[in-house]
């Protein structure tokens, strides 16, 4: 049976913070994102998407990078085109890492680090990471394709202690 409901069609998911003080070295914080087939919805990631890279097909891409939060508005933005994403996957997860170069570094010593999920004009979603100031990585928010085909949102906020390279291997766990 089809569905009148076409679910999310196209989200972007924008990330900013402060610059680190004066005479502190740059907080260099990352989008990045899973997707996941729709018959291993739990498993190993098809594909991430994070700095310098897009998906294979172009429906996921990153269009602003930053290393220091330095600017106006948001400091890394990532589109989402699930009109245009394969049958074949079925959960995509939007993760933010923080960069470790210089020492530990969590949420709660990053100023102002704040993700916003926008479908349109609309936001749908949204976060201050102030529930997970020990975490130096955190699942933000997932989409997962429906029996109709329609794309849901849940903007459940998960944190991890783990490196950027092993948080990608944990970011799709179901979050408890």
């Amino acid at each position: 049976m089809s569905s009148l409901n076409k679910g999310v069609q196209k989200a972007e998911v924008a990330l900013r913070w402060d610059p680190s003080p004066l005479g502190e070295a740059p907080h260099d914080l990352d989008l990045v994102a899973a997707t996941y087939p729709a018959e291993a919805p739990f498993g190993e990631p098809a594909y991430v998407v994070h700095f310098d890279s897009r998906s294979p097909d172009g429906t996921i891409t990153l269009a602003r990078e930053s290393r220091t939060g330095q600017g106006f508005g948001a400091d890394e933005v990532m589109t989402l085109e699930f009109d245009r994403l394969a049958a074949a996957y079925g959960r995509v997860v939007v993760g933010v890492v923080i960069q470790q170069s210089n020492g530990r570094t969590a949420f709660g010593d990053v100023a102002n680090a704040s993700v916003r999920v926008v479908e349109g004009h609309t936001e749908i979603g949204g976060n201050d990471f102030a529930t997970v100031p020990d975490a130096t990585a955190a699942t933000v928010c997932e989409f997962v394709r429906g029996e109709a085909g329609e794309w849901t949102f849940s903007g459940t906020l998960a944190g991890f202690d783990a490196d950027p390279q092993t948080y990608l291997t944990v970011m799709g766990r179901p979050v408890r």
